[in-house]
């Protein structure tokens, strides 16, 4: 195996970034392709090593390799969702030639299959890494840096922020636009379920300490490789991954495009790939190139802690585009000196977190780390008294990401007029004797949202806290009505008990305010259950309904 390095697409946007920092220690040991030999030579020349033409979709591509005899192949041109009929032919081929394989994949189905690859590349003796980039390599990394001593983990976030002054090569464009508006999976809750990608626009901020901010960004859902390998390589609870564009027309006009697919009205913005870039191309010179990225776990700790922890990095004067490439730098060198096990896998954690702080060092790249506590609704409430809990009702109550439970329910409604509308105003399911319940809690901002779905109907409540006479107390929303409700444990048993109402933000006058008798425990089989009744002091009964819940 020779030391010789071929990055094909060297001469895109990522790629002879990756190019300029091999180059400076393997000279003429590098070697930039491409389909266009033009360009490969003019960088070849610029940074002092060979240029060669190769057409990843030629018939003799594995000749013309060999002519070449790399020991490390990087493929740096993509988009891998592209690839269709191709698959892994340079990964096969760089198997068969006794190379080592390294690509930036950012496409989560490509990067997971190249483990076919596996049993070939063991016998053969060589390495084959996909999604040697910012994701999943670089995320992996920092992820198994900000595990250590949790035990569950609740939550993975990652989020990326590019500035608006980095370079778009048509494929980054495509990549992305064939994502917009379409089906995205994704783990939530210990299940697998489905959003349109770029859609949930979240506002997102990036703080390190000593270094000016980015604040005002929005970023979206969108597909990654850590969406398919995370759940299973980290054991976690939920893994979502975000992107956002820096101008607020782009963001959201994106959001807006994204409309097209997600009704049916466009297969995907594929099409639209040579005026989108036409027009961002024309705003490149506004926003800035200024640039992030973070990592957000939330879990809990050995000792039972309830914590978060965030990993930032901002990135300036336009180095943004190095990051990329910055995993790729560090396993070539590795490669070069024998140190990955053989194998075809996606790359997660093959380097340390050190390791990356070590090669960016001569960037413009800051990064930083915060660990802070996180209290679900519930333990605000209680304080405590919410460590005293039963075990399954904690659990219940430990919402740090999105939860789901699933149990079954009787449900009784009242049949007075009043009592109807109030159950109609509030969402209640209607009355049945045993009906199947899914229960789903999701973190946010304010505090946490319940959708309960009893059968077919489906209600939501919304949950917050509010100090009251210094005291915290739940408030939680049914529609257009609110309670103000005092928590209270009594011996194995959690009380709701309602203070006061509102309608529309009216208070409630005593005579129509819903009196509630409602609690959860725990039974024999060690189920969380629930036992709720809802009445009006001049109309009598709402609703009621009990069963039992047990965690996905």
């Amino acid at each position: 195996m020779t030391d010789t390095v071929l990055i094909i697409g060297g001469y895109g946007v990522f790629g002879s970034r990756l190019a300029r920092r091999l180059a400076r220690r393997l000279g003429e040991g590098l070697v930039i392709a491409g389909r266009n030999l033009t360009e490969a030579r003019v960088l070849a020349t610029e940074l002092g090593c060979k240029a060669a033409r190769l057409d990843t979709g030629a018939d003799d591509l594995e000749h013309r390799i060999a002519e070449i005899g790399p020991g490390v192949i990087i493929d740096a041109a993509g988009p891998f969702q592209a690839y269709g009929d191709h698959g892994y032919r340079l990964a096969r081929i760089a198997v068969d030639l006794g190379a080592h394989y390294l690509d930036l994949s950012d496409d989560g189905t490509f990067t997971a299959g190249i483990s076919v690859l596996d049993e070939d590349a063991r016998k053969a003796g060589v390495t084959v890494l996909s999604g040697v980039s910012s994701v999943p390599a670089l995320s992996s990394v920092i992820t198994r840096h900000l595990a250590r001593g949790i035990e569950d983990i609740h939550e993975i976030e990652a989020t990326i922020l590019p500035g608006n002054r980095a370079p778009r090569g048509e494929s980054v464009m495509r990549s992305i636009l064939s994502q917009v508006g379409r089906p995205l999976r994704l783990w939530q809750g210990n299940e697998w379920s489905t959003r349109p990608a770029w859609c949930d626009l979240q506002p997102v901020d990036l703080h390190v300490a000593g270094q000016k901010p980015i604040e005002g960004r929005r970023a979206s859902l969108i597909g990654a490789p850590d969406l398919t390998l995370f759940p299973e390589a980290f054991k976690a609870r939920s893994v979502s991954f975000r992107a956002g564009l820096e101008l607020p027309i782009m963001q959201y006009g994106l959001w807006l495009l994204h409309w097209l697919p997600r009704l049916g009205l466009l297969r995907s913005l594929l099409s639209l790939t040579r005026p989108l870039k036409w027009l961002a191309d024309r705003l490149e010179r506004f926003g800035t190139d200024r640039g992030g990225m973070r990592v957000q776990l939330r879990g809990r700790t050995e000792t039972g802690a309830l914590i978060a922890r965030t990993w930032t990095l901002i990135v300036e004067q336009g180095d943004g585009p190095f990051i990329p490439g910055l995993a790729a730098e560090i396993l070539t060198d590795k490669l070069l000196a024998g140190i990955p096990a053989p194998g075809a896998r996606a790359c997660l954690a093959e380097f340390s977190a050190d390791e990356f702080e070590a090669v960016a060092a001569d960037l413009n790249i800051v990064t930083g780390e915060t660990q802070r506590p996180v209290d679900p609704v519930f333990k605000q409430v209680l304080e405590d008294g919410f460590d005293d809990l039963p075990a399954e009702l904690k659990d219940l109550h430990t919402v740090l990401s999105q939860r789901r439970w699933r149990g079954e329910a009787s449900v009784e409604r009242g049949s007075g007029w009043m009592s109807r509308i109030a159950g109609w105003l509030a969402g209640f399911p209607p009355a049945a004797d045993a009906v199947a319940v899914d229960v789903t809690m999701s973190r946010t901002a304010r505090g946490e949202t319940w959708t309960r779905q009893f059968g077919r109907r489906r209600f939501k409540s919304y949950l917050s806290v509010r100090k009251h006479r210094r005291d915290p107390v739940l408030i939680e929303r049914f529609g257009v009505m609110a309670f103000e409700i005092g928590l209270k444990r009594d011996g194995e048993k959690l009380h709701y008990p309602v203070r006061a109402g509102r309608l529309l933000g009216v208070p409630l006058l005593a005579f129509l305010r819903p009196t509630s008798d409602t609690h959860e425990y725990v039974d024999a089989r060690g189920r969380a259950c629930f036992s709720v009744r809802v009445s009006l002091p001049i109309a009598g009964l709402v609703a009621k309904y009990e069963g039992w819940l047990a965690p996905i």
